[in-house]
């Protein structure tokens, strides 16, 4: 395992408000790791460390070993490829303009800007003025200048915001290929259903702490989160089923041919087994486990704290 990016014991505060309290979180070669969190749980700012934008009041920032907000800073951040939450370019520029000139900011060639607008899908619009641009081609043409000088960490803060399903797919196609390219990818959000399924790691945020990180798997442990099972029985047969159901199970729902049951993820199987035990007073079975949002919800709730 390789840490490209640390945060060690970090905190941030600005004039008696501490949007960042003792975060520990490591970002791994290769892997996307999704911050996760609603507005001001402390992800932006993170984010900002990790630019050197600013210095934590408290703990370390390191990008390779270096810290980006000290004298070698420059050369850390030049290894980051940036997409802000608001994408703001001027609107007189062309596409192909505006990658020249942030390629020059970057200290990087021209000659791959062309294709860089290829990979996001607007090259076509690559001489258009980029006042004309939708949300969308502005948001792809941001995800172009941070990819210029083919970055190994990239950072992508709220990265699908505001775009219709098609883009927000097409952003996460992009950041696939990064991943699979070796890049590490850090995605702040706070849409965190749509995110569950397209990242390694999440990272969860709440009110400047960081309450848990790990796989979905991990958390869901981390959590003792419960699976649930919808079960379709005959009419006027579910009580015949959690008869036959072991200790544990706590039933959630039910109504006449059906029944909503939540179990310890470790006990899910006996459950499973017991139900098709019930023969044909069984009809179907779906089991869900917990997804990222529940997740949240149970880790806030067990800090005693409202989402």
């Amino acid at each position: 395992m390789t840490i490209v990016a640390q945060w060690s014991s970090v905190t941030k505060r600005y004039r008696g408000v501490t949007a960042v309290e003792d975060v520990s979180l490591g970002l791994e070669a290769g892997q996307v790791t999704a911050l996760v969190g609603h507005n001001g749980a402390g992800k932006t700012t993170l984010v900002k460390l990790l630019l050197g934008l600013v210095r934590p009041t408290a703990g370390s920032v390191r990008i390779s070993g270096v810290d980006p907000a000290g004298s070698r800073g420059a050369d850390a951040r030049r290894t980051i490829g940036f997409l802000p939450e608001s994408v703001a370019f001027h609107g007189a520029m062309t596409g192909r303009e505006l990658m020249a000139f942030h390629a020059r900011l970057k200290g990087e060639s021209c000659r791959d800007n062309a294709a860089l607008l290829e990979r996001v899908g607007i090259a076509h619009a690559a001489n258009r003025r980029v006042a004309t641009y939708s949300k969308g081609m502005r948001q792809r043409l941001g995800i172009a200048q941070a990819l210029i000088g083919a970055p190994r960490l990239l950072l992508f803060d709220e990265p699908t915001s505001g775009l219709d399903p098609a883009s927000r797919s097409d952003v996460y196609r992009t950041i696939d290929a990064l991943r699979a390219g070796g890049a590490t990818v850090l995605v702040s959000t706070h849409a965190l259903a749509e995110v569950q399924d397209r990242v390694d790691r999440a990272a969860i945020m709440h009110r400047g702490r960081l309450l848990a990180a790990g796989t979905l798997a991990e958390l869901r442990r981390g959590a003792a989160a419960e699976a649930r099972i919808r079960v379709r029985v005959r009419p006027s047969a579910t009580g015949q089923v959690l008869a036959g159901l072991p200790d544990g199970v706590r039933c959630a729902e039910r109504g006449d041919a059906s029944l909503t049951l939540e179990v310890a993820a470790a006990a899910k199987m006996p459950v499973l087994r017991a139900l098709a035990q019930a023969g044909e007073l069984v009809e179907d079975v779906e089991t869900a486990a917990p997804g990222l949002q529940e997740l949240y919800d149970r880790l806030v709730g067990a800090a005693g704290e409202p989402a």
